[in-house]
């Protein structure tokens, strides 16, 4: 066994190359709902900006212009409800899943800490934990870690793969348990803005930290609501001294986004008609593929947010996946996401209104 498989888990996508490969031999080709990428038009008002500023021939700055930043505090005053944060309490990232990965060993933790996971997860947050050295726990109730208290505690609203959306009280509990331990509390919040059958909330919102961001960060990501995956532009924002740490590591290892892109995320967060245009795309293709499951015999569970249906005929989550490869559809397992999700599959809502029609006349 290798050194790197010995310390990770097996990259998921790689287990279901035998189903992908069967999806892909109907006459009708494959309808691919297995990952969460974007498939429509990057919003021209992001393309302008990249346009405006790809004359860039220094070195973007780690921490991000104060204009760019000052974007993404207004997005969150407009969009989440939160107040009083400040251009330095944002730090721009490439893209959220690269700040998961290495947020452990950028904030010093190793073999002596303990990091908590969400019980199903993506599996970013237990590789970056892992990545760092530190000792792993997956648990979703305050009472599942027991008596030891973690450094850094991960919440997901809306949450990928399962779509469950967190409550104010379940996250002021979260947050005010944290505080009486000096534990560092990182919200996934990348699908905000995707809230179907329940109002999603901000770590960062006061209803849940009282006006404080003392030890909160919140990741966002421009990937899902402005369909910039391929620009790679994200943000943490939260505790000033949490991020003027991750500022004063990142600069020594360079992780910059490029000017051009910068300044595309700012033009992104700035328009609020593309995003509210893209939440009804979702919204109508999520009801489609909610239909054609639920009259095809699936139970879908939670699901009340992000942009993703947990879906379960009760029976082994790869006797789902095979039953629906032999369809041409093609999802994900749940057991990516954990044990507990051993009996679910994970549907994207993210693909075409032509497959989205294929994958409803498939299962119907």
């Amino acid at each position: 066994m290798s050194q790197v498989s010995a310390r990770f888990p097996d990259f998921p996508w790689d287990t279901i190359a035998a189903a992908k490969r069967r999806a892909a031999e109907h006459p009708d080709g494959i309808v691919d709902l297995s990952i969460g990428t974007p498939v429509d038009p990057t919003p021209a008002v992001a393309r302008q900006a990249l346009v405006e500023a790809a004359d860039a021939p220094g070195y973007p700055t780690v921490l991000g212009p104060t204009p760019v930043r000052q974007a993404a505090v207004d997005w969150l005053a407009r969009r989440a409800g939160v107040v009083g944060l400040e251009a330095d309490q944002v730090l721009l990232t490439i893209g959220s899943k690269e700040l998961i990965a290495n947020l452990p060993v950028q904030l010093g933790l190793g073999p002596d800490d303990l990091v908590v996971v969400p019980e199903l997860a993506y599996p970013t947050y237990e590789v970056g934990a892992r990545y760092a050295g530190c000792e792993v726990l997956a648990a979703d109730s305050l009472t599942g870690i027991g008596p030891r208290t973690p450094a850094l505690v991960y919440l997901n609203s809306p949450a990928n793969p399962h779509g469950q959306v967190l409550g104010v009280d379940h996250l002021r509990t979260v947050v005010d348990w944290a505080r009486d331990r000096g534990t560092l509390v990182v919200s996934d919040e990348c699908y905000l803005e995707f809230g179907w059958d329940a109002e999603p909330v901000s770590v960062l919102h006061p209803d849940v930290n009282g006006g404080s961001f003392d030890g909160l960060l919140a990741v966002h990501s421009t990937s899902k609501r402005s369909n910039l995956a391929g620009y790679r532009g994200g943000f943490v924002a939260g505790d000033r001294a949490v991020v003027a740490e991750l500022l004063a590591v990142r600069k020594h290892l360079g992780f910059m986004l490029p000017t051009p892109v910068q300044h595309a995320v700012a033009a992104a967060l700035g328009d609020d008609e593309h995003a509210d245009h893209q939440v009804e795309v979702y919204r109508t293709r999520r009801a489609a593929l909610h239909r054609a499951f639920t009259s095809a015999g699936f139970r879908v569970d939670h699901s009340e947010g992000s942009l993703y249906l947990w879906v379960t005929r009760d029976e082994p989550c790869r006797d789902t996946l095979d039953w629906l490869a032999e369809r041409g559809i093609l999802v994900a397992p749940g057991d990516f996401y954990g044990s507990a999700g051993s009996r679910h599959v994970r549907v994207s809502v993210m693909a075409a209104d032509e497959r989205v029609e294929a994958a409803v006349a498939r299962l119907a």
